[in-house]
Order: structure tokens, then sequence, then C-alpha cells
């Protein structure tokens, strides 16, 4: 692995966060059996917006053992909702979770997920490790992200262009593939956080990654990939494109059945959109599908008390 890339990737991770994102990280090592590492990213890490959820991976040792197992090794990751309360105020987590070699394997694109590497790609902080090793492991590993996700930029994107230009094609492609509702313009949004980060991200992951390429003194990067390997590459990535979908709505599916923590998550989701509280109630916890008709009919009930 290219140490320039490296070093980038681990000064990202290694970056002081929030005692509040501390707070939450060693809780949830604690909450996860054989919790190996615990990575924060998303747009509370972006923003320090801690009245909205913050977003964590849980990297562990081995499977959950059971039929949750099971299905963890197919349809990776699991996914729960966690609360902690610290200094007087409620801190709340979406956690995916899976194995430290899943994550291995699904950051090396060699499988027909996206969703690892392109998380990936954009900043995180490695928060928890249980050991120097493991940290080592997961610094190379989400460097190999980067590799895998300039790989597939090099190609979907313009023979020649900025390194805005490569990952504004990237996202916009990796959104489209993994059955993701975003807004218009949300790639910009991501990249414009930190232009100068995804700037020197992309040589110096092409040149981990053995990709070719130029750069001209006003700063245009101009891919040099072999005609036979670019359409390797588009070849690796229509495939992607076309069962990326399909994969997604089966975890969604499992999440239906399996999201830990789904009642209260939904709950505090509802209040914070709408005012309304939704007392849960331990029938409401254990069966969220079967109480969702009941809980929608009060919502509805309760918006037409409230409207004038």
């Amino acid at each position: 692995m290219n140490r320039d890339l490296l070093s980038i990737v681990a000064a990202e991770l290694d970056a002081p966060v929030s005692a509040e994102a501390v707070a939450m990280a060693e809780a949830l090592a604690g909450r996860f059996h054989g919790a190996e590492a615990v990575l924060f990213y998303g747009s509370v890490l972006r923003t320090g917006d801690l009245s909205g959820v913050m977003d964590f991976y849980v990297l562990t040792r081995a499977v959950r053992p059971g039929l949750r197992g099971v299905a963890g090794r197919v349809l990776w990751p699991d996914v729960s909702y966690h609360e902690l309360e610290a200094d007087g105020r409620v801190l709340r987590a979406k956690v995916a979770s899976m194995t430290v070699s899943q994550f291995q394997a699904a950051v090396t694109g060699r499988r027909i997920d996206t969703t690892i590497w392109t998380r990936f790609v954009q900043p995180a902080a490695l928060v928890w490790t249980a050991s120097p090793a493991v940290k080592e492991t997961v610094h190379r590993a989400v460097a190999e992200a980067a590799v895998t996700a300039a790989r597939f930029a090099a190609a979907i994107g313009p023979r020649s262009g900025t390194a805005e230009d490569f990952w504004t094609a990237l996202f916009r492609q990796t959104y489209a593939a993994e059955f993701r509702v975003e807004r218009r313009g949300r790639e910009q949004q991501i990249i414009g956080a930190d232009p100068a980060r995804y700037d020197a991200l992309l040589p110096a992951a092409w040149t981990a990654g053995g990709v070719a390429f130029s750069r001209s003194e006003e700063g245009v990067l101009t891919t040099e990939l072999a005609p036979r390997g670019r359409a390797k590459i588009l070849s690796d990535w229509r495939l992607r494109r076309t069962l990326g979908k399909p994969l997604n709505l089966a975890r969604l599916a499992k999440a239906a059945f399996t999201f830990e923590g789904a009642a209260r998550y939904a709950a505090w989701k509802i209040e914070r959109h709408t005012g309304i509280a939704v007392p849960l109630t331990p029938w409401r916890e254990r069966h969220v599908i079967l109480a969702s008709p009941g809980v929608f009919w009060r919502l509805w009930q309760a918006r037409r008390r409230a409207a004038p």
C-alpha cells in the first residue's frame, strides 16, 4: 500500500472527535460482543450537530450466534439503534455492524456490494479499537476503500477533469446503484465540505492502485487507462449497478425483521419531524411491524385534531 495514501487515511481516522462521540463509541464497544473497532462517519461527524443521530460502524471478531448471525453472514451489515445518556443529554446512534473480515473483503470492490467502499472513501474517524494491530488493519482497509473508489472513478468519470469532476461522477453513479434517494446536488455537498481533501485523495489513491494519470499545471487530471482496462472496469461497474438495487432491497427486507431498537428510532423520528410523541409499550418494542398501523392511525388522528 502506498505510504502517501496511508498517511492521508491515518491522519484523518486518528483525528480527535467530540467527547460525546467518544462516549458513544466506548458504550457501543461494550454492547457488541467481540467488538474490535468503532468507526464514526456521516453528517454529525461533518457538522457536529448532536441533535441528530450519529452514524457508526462497529466491526466485530465474529458474526452473532443464532439465526441473526446466519442472516448476517449473507446480508451484512446488521443495523441497530442505541441511546446513551451523558451529562444530562440523550445521545443517539444508528449502528451498522459486521465482522472485520467482512469489512476487509467489502472494501476491495471484488464483491457486488458498493456501499462500504463508497461510505469509507468519505471522511470517517476511528474512535475506538481493541488493539494496535486492529487499528493498523482498519487503516489499511479504509485506504483500500479509497483505491477501489478511485479505480471506478477513473473509468466512470471523464477522460480529463478536476478531482471534483471524477468524484462527482462516481457518487452520482453509486447513489443510483444503491437504491438511495438523494437530493440533487448531494454529491456537491459532500465534496464541498472539504474539497482539498478530495483533491489530495484521488491522485494518492490512483498511485496506490496503479492507475496511470497525468496532471497539468492547471491541476487538470487525465487518466491513461488502457482501453481494455477501462472496458473491464466499466463492465464490472455495470454488473454492480444492475444487481445493486436488488441487493439493497434484500437488505431492507432483512432490516424490517432484524433492526434492533427500530421502535425507539421510529418514535424519535416521528416526534422530531411532527412534534407528536408516540408512547412506547413493550408490545410495540417487540412487534414493530404489527404495531405500525396503530401508530399511523394515532398520528392521523393527532394531525386531524391539530388542523385548523
